[in-house]
């Protein structure tokens, strides 16, 4: 895959080895780390260092790198030994401690050996080139059973999802023309929102909101575990009285069934993400993929792809030093005023309240001067 990148990792070795007669731990780390990480990356993969996870034995282990796909689905895991300590007993220790042998790397610069479902598959010389690119393809390439179902279930999705859409299209049109009731509802709401968001929105606008929140809610609440949304949120909760003029909750379960799985999947995934962080990049991905299905047109259009956290995380960092050193202001400062006029699923505003505002501050700056609305 990357002959070029284990030939760098041969030189950074080498470069250590000048200042010692054997590498410790932590520098052989440093050095495959890099390697691997060009592996990763060709499927876009995350590797996270010094990680704890579930081990076999009922308790948490640790690990010295686990590859994560966008999804935060584990992909594989990395162990990385010294060259004075016997390869097989270490690789021996771990596994009785409890770390998982689904797809797991061993390695110490001289020797990588690679179990995938419980058994070892692969064991190489680290300075056979070609051995070493095959046995680290191998590993990045390992889709577990919850992988694959996982990726089942969005291919589902996006089967069903176009059919649901003409669907409710049709029935939302339909109730404008004989449903009174929901006819009148439709009427207030029209009018809510031209006031709250936008005074030119449109009657298909409105259409589109409810198919959206129909086809997202369950997005949100099994990912956020929070079945009040609705009710804290403004628009959602009036968005949810709309809706629930048209459709019972019965009737919303049976258009979704074909879905289930998906939303399933995403129950799954979500219950095992604790960070908060972590939770808001799964629904970047989440969301992204759910609106490239709803309208591949308008998200080519747009650009509806979410700024990685790392890039949110330097923008707000970079904007708060330019006040600072043009204005003698920071974004906690009354009367800084901050506006996200395509604020999609909030990154910017979440990082803003979580890292640049202090917490004696954040009431009067959250009620006053931050303001985030969506313009799609």
């Amino acid at each position: 895959m990357s002959l070029v990148a284990i030939e760098k990792y041969y030189q950074e070795v080498d470069k250590n080895l000048l200042f010692a007669e054997t590498i410790n731990e932590q520098r052989i780390r440093n050095c495959f780390w890099n390697l691997l990480k060009v592996y990763a990356q060709k499927f876009q993969y995350e590797i996270v260092a010094e990680v704890f996870i579930d081990g076999t034995k009922g308790k948490k282990v640790r690990s010295d790198g686990i590859i994560n796909n966008s999804y935060r689905h584990t992909i594989g895991l990395w162990e990385s030994k010294n060259t004075k300590d016997n390869l097989d007993d270490e690789i021996r220790k771990k596994i009785e401690n409890g770390s998982p042998t689904e797809n797991i790397l061993f390695e110490n610069s001289e020797i990588a050996v690679l179990f995938q479902n419980f058994s070892e598959v692969a064991r190489v010389k680290i300075r056979e080139k070609k051995k070493l690119d095959k046995l680290l393809t191998q590993f990045v390439s390992f889709k577990s059973e919850e992988v694959k179902s996982f990726e089942a279930a969005i291919e589902k999705f996006k089967i069903e999802v176009p059919s649901i859409i003409k669907n409710l299209r049709k029935k939302i049109v339909e109730a404008r023309e004989t449903n009174k009731k929901f006819l009148d509802a439709h009427k207030i709401f029209f009018e809510i929102c031209k006031i709250e968001i936008n005074p030119h929105i449109t009657l298909d606008d409105i259409r589109e909101m409810m198919i959206q929140h129909i086809l997202t809610e369950e997005i949100f609440k099994r990912i956020f575990g929070d079945s009040d949304f609705h009710k804290q949120n403004t628009i959602a909760y009036e968005v949810e009285k709309l809706i629930s003029v048209l459709f019972s909750r019965e009737d919303r379960k049976n258009l979704l069934l074909n879905i289930e799985p998906y939303y399933n999947k995403i129950n799954e995934t979500a219950a095992a993400v604790q960070d908060h962080h972590e939770k808001q990049k799964l629904l970047k991905v989440v969301y992204e993929n759910f609106y490239r299905v709803y309208n591949p047109n308008a998200a080519d259009k747009f650009g509806v792809v979410y700024t990685p956290n790392e890039i949110v995380k330097f923008m707000v960092e970079a904007t708060n030093i330019l006040l600072l050193q043009h204005f003698s202001k920071t974004l906690a400062d009354r009367n800084v005023e901050i506006l996200d006029p395509a604020t999609g699923t909030g990154t910017f505003i979440c990082e803003i309240i979580d890292s640049a505002i202090p917490k004696h501050q954040l009431e009067q700056k959250f009620k006053n001067e931050i303001f985030a609305n969506e313009v799609s």
